[in-house]
């Protein structure tokens, strides 16, 4: 199988990048998308050239580092499917093929297909977690959880912070991500005594890294490889509404100074 590759390559975030065609003429069709890149990375070395730098870790869907944009589609033109599942078997023999990073201002270029997502650790920092005291872990039926809500809060608790919906949004906005992680304590029991500060923290945290805000486009729910859907934005912009309004906002603005 024979492809022909437009990667962007980039030296560092201050250089200027550019497309660099490169053509494969030994693609196996059951190979995965990255090992298709260490294939044309292994070749680059052998001729003494800088390979191409792109994110992987686990291969298997779960840690969300393999963030490309195929095509001019976040991981692909293959639903619910990351870079790192992505086989060659879906596309063709002669096919051009074009790569490029995630694109948003609050996720910096570092090189070449490699973007600083840190802003997704900084909102996390901001609020996404259960303040509990150390110790023995509690019997697992002594809070007890409705099915649906913990179907629910299972369904946003997949998301693995690939950061696809950024790249996917027009305005890239990270509503999907954020709204995720609040939605998956917003169910829980455990998530109820910090479930105003939480949506506050986040929110604002969310608004100075720089994300874009949402307006209903949808493409976010169509590049997440976890399908999670907009309607937990909707449960987040309640939430926030409710936060305000009940003065938990200067409550927490006046803690912060």
């Amino acid at each position: 199988m024979k492809v022909t590759l437009h990667i962007w390559r980039q030296k560092n975030a201050k250089a200027k990048g550019r497309f660099e065609t490169y053509h494969l003429d030994d693609v196996i069709e059951d190979m995965s998308f990255l090992e298709m890149l260490d294939v044309l990375n292994e070749r680059l070395i052998l001729e003494g050239k800088e390979p191409v730098a792109f994110e992987h870790d686990c291969r298997e869907g779960i840690c969300g580092a393999c963030s490309l944009t195929i095509n001019g589609i976040p991981h692909g033109h293959e639903p619910a499917t990351t870079t790192c599942q992505l086989h060659m078997r879906k596309f063709k023999d002669g096919d051009e093929i074009w790569i490029e990073p995630f694109r948003a201002r609050a996720f910096p270029i570092i090189k070449d297909l490699v973007v600083d997502r840190s802003a997704f650790d900084r909102i996390i920092q901001a609020g996404g977690f259960i303040s509990v005291n150390a110790g023995q872990a509690p019997e697992a039926n002594s809070i007890i959880v409705p099915k649906d809500d913990a179907e629910t809060a299972m369904d946003a608790a997949q998301c693995i912070g690939c950061g696809a919906c950024v790249a996917a949004c027009p305005n890239a906005s990270a509503m999907l991500f954020v709204a995720a992680k609040v939605a998956h304590f917003a169910y829980l029991p455990q998530g109820q005594p910090e479930r105003k500060r939480r949506v506050l923290a986040m929110v604002e945290q969310m608004q100075k890294e720089g994300f874009g805000n949402c307006t209903n486009f949808y493409e976010c729910e169509a590049a997440c490889p976890k399908q999670i859907s907009v309607s937990f934005i909707a449960l987040m912009n309640r939430d926030y509404l409710k936060a305000t309004c009940s003065g938990e906002k200067h409550l927490l603005q006046t803690q912060q100074v």
